[in-house]
């Protein structure tokens, strides 16, 4: 039989490239874009790794073609490429980053999308996968362009799989919290100095306002992104699923930031 097929993106680091080793440990191929080219070199020789900005509606067409060509299909495609975009209260966004943030969460997942699917509906099966976020349930102070792809992203989903429900494909969103890592660690940063207190005192509060009172790990979203996409998932589509030690409050008040100044 042969090997299923999986398409990441942003999978050369942080929680794609786990999810990479988690399908091909689990026997599965994998095929993985991403922006950098030195996380790309590193990359286990058995996987198609190839530079794409997933915001580029030329290169994923670009890429789709390849796959299409040596693979012949997919069985499995995660629209995990994000960025956080800019930390600052909604009227402060400069309008060019925040259509970048647009632009690689929501439109990258988007023509994610649409190059898997015909494949798929041609085999009458398959799984997308969106890395979406709490933030994506909750509104975030500080992250306009963040929060509105996440809530977005929710939406896709739920079009997706009605309308590819019915030529056998599943659609669902993986919707972590914080997620241990360098990049929640910029957040973090950058949420402190743009509430004027610490990192520490950031990381505490959202630590607090979770019942397990720890962060995610990246291998946390990859073990259910594997079990969505294998056929003990087969029958679930639609669905968010939240990895987040239980969210109690959503919005943490760790600031002395003064709104009025």
């Amino acid at each position: 039989m042969k090997k299923p097929r999986v398409l990441i993106t942003a999978g050369a680091s942080g929680i794609g490239r786990v999810m990479g080793e988690a399908f091909f440990a689990a026997g599965w191929r994998v095929w993985v874009t991403d922006i950098d080219p030195s996380a790309l070199a590193n990359c286990p020789v058995d996987w198609r790794a190839d530079q794409v900005d997933v915001s580029d509606e030329v290169a994923m067409d670009d890429l789709y073609v390849r796959v299409r060509r040596d693979w012949g299909g997919l069985e499995a495609v995660c629209a995990n490429a994000g960025i956080a975009g800019e930390t600052a209260l909604a009227e402060a966004q400069e309008i060019i980053a925040f259509r970048r943030c647009i632009d690689i969460n929501l439109v990258g997942a988007m023509l994610a999308v649409r190059g898997a699917l015909p494949m798929m509906k041609a085999a009458q099966d398959g799984c997308i996968l969106f890395t979406g976020s709490t933030s994506g349930l909750f509104g975030t102070p500080y992250r306009a362009p963040y929060v509105m792809s996440k809530w977005a992203i929710n939406g896709l989903m739920k079009t997706v799989a009605m309308e590819a429900g019915p030529f056998g494909i599943r659609a669902n969103v993986i919707a972590p919290a914080c997620v241990e890592g360098p990049r929640i660690d910029g957040v973090i940063a950058r949420e402190a100095a743009a509430k004027g207190t610490t990192p520490e005192a950031i990381r505490k509060a959202y630590l607090e306002g979770t019942s397990l009172r720890r962060f995610a790990r990246p291998e946390d979203v990859a073990a259910m992104a594997l079990f969505l996409a294998s056929d003990s998932g087969s029958r679930i589509s639609g669905q968010v699923f939240v990895i987040d030690g239980n969210t109690e409050n959503p919005d943490p008040k760790v600031s002395v930031f003064d709104p009025t100044a």
